[in-house]
């Protein structure tokens, strides 16, 4: 009797053993399964337009002399051959040394213009296809200089801000104002206008009308490079 019966828990042992193994495997928890279903794919190369982030062009503002620009060729960024845009200064000559193809002239040209010979320079001889990033960082506020000579008490440059309005009188004011012995009735503005082809032009001005007796009409707003001369008296005394 005890043989049986102990052959029959080995049979309900054997039979039990044998529905579970064709039981399917229990779900794996919610956070499990979702772990396994994100493992991270390869990262996808970024593409040119991303690393622009809409940046559009300028083509109002026209680049002078002083100007920092920020620069950047945006495959060598994805090749990262260049992380960091580079600054640029258009230099006095007007030009701009660029990566690659060496000085450009910048001075009159908008960002977009530029920005479009220097790409086609690149392409012609380094890029099948390159994207180039041309931006004004700091524009130089200093529009040019104009220059005093004669019977002032410090003669030489005089500094031109952007959107000034510089007139002779205050130029002679900002240079110390007039010396002992100046003619002020026959002070001369020389001009090279580039719109007669860099042909002179030259004013007369009787400062003593202007600054003595205040009629400012007849001062003149100067340009960057004009010439003011003070001559002295005939007869000092």
């Amino acid at each position: 009797m005890t043989r049986i019966f102990s052959f029959l828990l080995i049979l309900a042992g054997y039979f039990a053993g044998s529905s579970f193994a064709q039981l399917p495997p229990a779900p794996l928890p919610a956070t499990a399964a979702s772990a396994t279903a994100t493992t991270s794919p390869a990262t996808a190369p970024v593409g040119a337009a991303s690393l622009t982030n809409g940046y559009i062009p300028d083509d109002v503002y026209k680049l002078r002399v002083g100007d920092t620009v920020s620069f950047q060729i945006v495959e060598d960024r994805i090749l990262k051959l260049q992380l960091a845009p580079t600054s640029l200064v258009v230099a006095d000559s007007g030009e701009l040394d660029v990566p690659y193809i060496g000085r450009v002239m910048a001075v009159d040209k908008t960002s977009k213009q530029l920005g479009e010979e220097i790409k086609a320079a690149l392409e012609k001889d380094y890029y099948k296809k390159v994207t180039v990033v041309l931006s004004l960082n700091t524009a130089n506020q200093l529009l040019g200089r104009v220059y005093i000579w004669g019977q002032v008490h410090n003669q030489g440059a005089v500094d031109l801000q952007v959107k000034e309005e510089l007139t002779v009188g205050k130029a002679i004011l900002r240079a110390g104002g007039f010396a002992d012995f100046a003619d002020k009735r026959h002070v001369k503005v020389v001009r090279a206008n580039p719109d007669t082809g860099g042909k002179k032009q030259s004013f007369d001005l009787n400062m003593v009308d202007i600054l003595d007796n205040g009629d400012i009409d007849k001062d003149i707003v100067l340009q960057p490079n004009d010439l003011i001369i003070v001559p002295s008296r005939l007869i000092n005394f």
